[in-house]
């Protein structure tokens, strides 16, 4: 098992839950830390000191205060330490269930579980610890569709970010200069009307309205 983890949450109550879990599993060097800055630092020095974490939980979302973070969400440290340190093992254990968010994350960011908080969310994360410490993929029940054959669509961040400005009530006029304030491309009025047509087809949906109820269905918004 598991010698030395560290923990990375803003909520102490969530921090004693997982405390519990890996106390319960006989893992002794626990440490925790409240801002993915620290948690960043601590995992380097780990490596640097010869003496590195095997196992690093971390939230996605952190509470803004005035500290100022080069990291500000778990999901920015994640995908930071995994570029620096591809063999350290990182479970991500969050609120959000959105699986375009968790199929990035596992599989464009090679995070090992994700494991959605709830009233099962510390059995999960056990089942998690267990999995990820066998070289396995660990998805909460409520998320394991994310990798399903089922909802492999092909979609982009660009494309759901065109979802949820039509879901927010943006004309295809409107979208488009948001995406030229913004400046991202394709941002014309043809190439959006061509990608939000193509996504139509591709979810089988019968108008935009539609569209959008099923892309929210698959949690993917």
């Amino acid at each position: 098992m598991f010698k030395k983890v560290l923990i990375s949450d803003d909520l102490g109550s969530v921090n004693k839950g997982v405390l519990t879990v890996l106390s319960g599993l006989n893992i002794k060097d626990v440490q925790q830390v409240q801002y993915c800055d620290d948690a960043y630092l601590k995992i380097k020095k780990g490596y640097l000191d010869n003496a590195p974490f095997d196992l690093l939980i971390t939230d996605l979302s952190f509470i803004k205060d005035h500290r100022e973070q080069k990291y500000p969400s778990g999901e920015a440290l994640t995908i930071a330490l995994k570029k620096e340190y591809p063999t350290l093992k990182i479970i991500v254990y969050s609120v959000e269930d959105r699986l375009q968010k968790v199929r990035s994350l596992i599989n464009k960011h090679h995070t090992n579980a994700y494991v959605c908080k709830g009233r099962h969310g510390l059995l999960e994360l056990e089942k998690a610890i267990h999995a990820v410490y066998d070289n396995n993929i660990y998805l909460s029940p409520n998320v394991q569709q994310a990798l399903n054959s089922r909802t492999d669509l092909e979609i982009t961040d660009y494309d759901i970010e065109l979802v949820k400005l039509l879901s927010n009530g943006l004309s295809h006029d409107d979208i488009c200069s948001h995406l030229k304030e913004n400046k991202k491309t394709p941002s014309s009025l043809s190439s959006v009307e061509k990608r939000l047509n193509k996504l139509r087809i591709q979810f089988k949906a019968n108008n935009a309205i539609h569209l959008v109820a099923i892309v929210k269905d698959l949690g993917l918004i």
